[in-house]
């Protein structure tokens, strides 16, 4: 199964896509975007897909996208706040002053 992870500004929302050719919506991570910060709100798996590390696959892409893009994140998400517990390499992602409200 390939998979495949693209933003979609128009719904604001980083999504992943699976199946043979990467083409089927399996989840998304939404997010609002203002000025230099994005804040992740809520993430969704398909349950056909459930159990297959996507959402872990998701959270990775979408993270290392927008550091690429130089942005701030604020985890409101708690899916993308407990990944982000156990990979502490993306903590430095989180303004150093609101870390510890996220719990990082």
């Amino acid at each position: 199964m390939g998979t495949k992870v693209v933003d979609n500004p128009e719904k604001s929302r980083y999504e992943i896509l699976a199946g043979e050719d990467a083409a089927e919506l399996a989840g998304f991570t939404e997010y609002f975007l203002h000025d230099e910060e994005i804040a992740f709100i809520h993430t969704e798996i398909d349950p056909r897909f459930e159990g297959q590390g996507l959402g872990g696959t998701l959270a990775r892409a979408a993270l290392d996208a927008v550091r690429e893009r130089g942005l701030a994140v604020l985890p409101y998400c708690p899916f993308i706040r407990g990944w982000m517990r156990k990979h502490p390499e993306y903590a430095d992602l989180v303004p150093e002053s609101r870390r510890a409200a996220f719990e990082l």
